[in-house]
């Protein structure tokens, strides 16, 4: 109810249906995401080779660094940082099944979804199956916000494995 009746929200919505209804306008992030990743085809255009950074792609360093990296890293790089997030997914819930504490348990699980979710909506809107948010890419997205509370969000989870015994 609250997106049908506020017309940005609306907007951002149709736009994520249909970016191509508007090519110039609300679907040219979308649009342009698609056309990195998939002009990086199996093995990319190589690093620093890619061309939808420079002009076309709006935000390339922050929010859609991902499609650069299907550019010039392609299918490989893509499924190389999905397979490292899951990583981390697989690690923190190892961490938080092997603590004693129950509050360490709970919060171990939320920082690991913290950055896996956070990680998989990046990743979503970048393939334009979710609307754009202005998620950054934990560890990789421009910017020293993202980057100190991902590192904050490692170090704790870090911290309490230790006491896990995992």
């Amino acid at each position: 109810l609250f997106i049908w009746m506020t017309p940005w929200r609306w907007q951002r919505i149709l736009a994520f249906l249909n970016p191509w209804a508007d090519p110039q306008g609300k679907g040219h992030q979308a649009i342009q995401s698609l056309l990195a990743v998939g002009s990086g085809g199996w093995l990319g255009s190589g690093p620093g080779q890619g061309q939808q950074k420079f002009f076309y792609l709006p935000e390339a360093h922050t929010d859609f660094i991902y499609a650069v990296i299907g550019e010039e890293a392609g299918l490989l790089g893509t499924v190389t940082i999905l397979v490292l997030f899951m990583g981390i997914l697989w690690r923190g819930y190892r961490i938080a099944r092997n603590s004693q504490d129950p509050f360490l348990r709970l919060v171990a699980m939320g920082l690991t979804l913290l950055l896996v979710v956070q990680a998989l909506m990046n990743m979503s809107v970048v393939l334009s199956l979710a609307p754009n948010k202005g998620i950054p890419l934990p560890f990789i997205s421009f910017g020293p916000n993202s980057l100190i509370t991902s590192l904050i969000c490692l170090g704790l989870l870090l911290s309490i494995s230790k006491d896990a015994a995992a």
